[in-house]
């Protein structure tokens, strides 16, 4: 029986992942992706736009004729999945931590037949993870997702674990869920090293360091992107990571 042909009309519905499709040599198999795809520019502008992560455009999808759709469990709703099944096959992945997110890059490198490119971009990102732990120091931080309500990152996601491998310690208080509330008051009572504020999913700025400043005043600005993508942009968010020099926070 003859090998099924590797997927060449592939849907991404995960911005990180859209990114490492490109970088996994397999741009031109993308027939369409989010509106919150937006790396790597300016090839994702050429690619026609199905909808967001949380609200796709189904009929769009489907007049592509995908053969994969790409999909995250925590990124995009699974009451979706059901109904993009019946449209092409899945690829669901969820990286809880570094492990997790290079096993999904080796496993879509094999789902596209592009497993050499998969391989050098994991070992790229596993040498940038050997640099960072040899610089980690321990460091207790904070790490709000959203505000009105603050919310935090709690320690079972992906951004937690990456701050693990520069000897963070996660203060979010247990529960409920994987993003609990706590608003400044409750993260001056964790006493964090320091509060980090991403550019995504909520856009933090200046204002709201200055917001935190009387209780937190090693409140900072971070990349959200670079901390919160898992799949190729690891190479250089553990770069950076290791760049924001948190370990003297100990």
């Amino acid at each position: 029986m003859p090998m099924p042909l590797p997927p060449r009309r592939v849907v991404s519905l995960v911005p990180s992942v859209t990114e490492t499709l490109a970088v996994l040599g397999a741009a031109d198999r993308v027939v369409g992706c989010t509106r919150w795809c937006v790396r790597p520019q300016p090839w994702v502008r050429s690619v026609p736009v199905v909808g967001g992560t949380k609200d796709p455009d189904i009929d769009a999808i489907a007049a592509l004729r995908p053969d994969l759709i790409v999909v995250n469990e925590e990124e995009n709703r699974r009451e979706h999945f059901a109904v993009l099944a019946r449209l092409a096959p899945l690829h669901v992945a969820f990286p809880r931590d570094v492990d997790g997110a290079l096993r999904d890059i080796l496993d879509l490198a094999r789902v596209l037949d592009v497993l050499p490119a998969g391989a050098a971009l994991e070992a790229r990102i596993a040498a940038q993870r050997v640099a960072l732990r040899a610089a980690a120091r321990p460091f207790r931080f904070a790490y709000p997702v959203w505000r009105a309500p603050w919310r935090l990152a709690g320690p079972d996601t992906f951004v937690s674990a990456l701050l693990s491998e520069a000897g963070g310690v996660n203060v979010a208080p247990a529960g409920p869920g994987r993003y609990p509330p706590a608003g400044p008051r409750e993260l001056a009572d964790a006493q964090p090293d320091v509060v980090l504020l991403p550019s995504e999913p909520y856009d933090f700025r200046a204002g709201h360091v200055a917001e935190l400043g009387p209780l937190h005043p090693r409140a900072r600005l971070v990349d959200g992107q670079l901390l919160c993508w898992h799949g190729a942009r690891l190479e250089a968010g553990l770069a950076y990571l290791r760049g924001l020099g948190l370990c003297a926070a100990s």
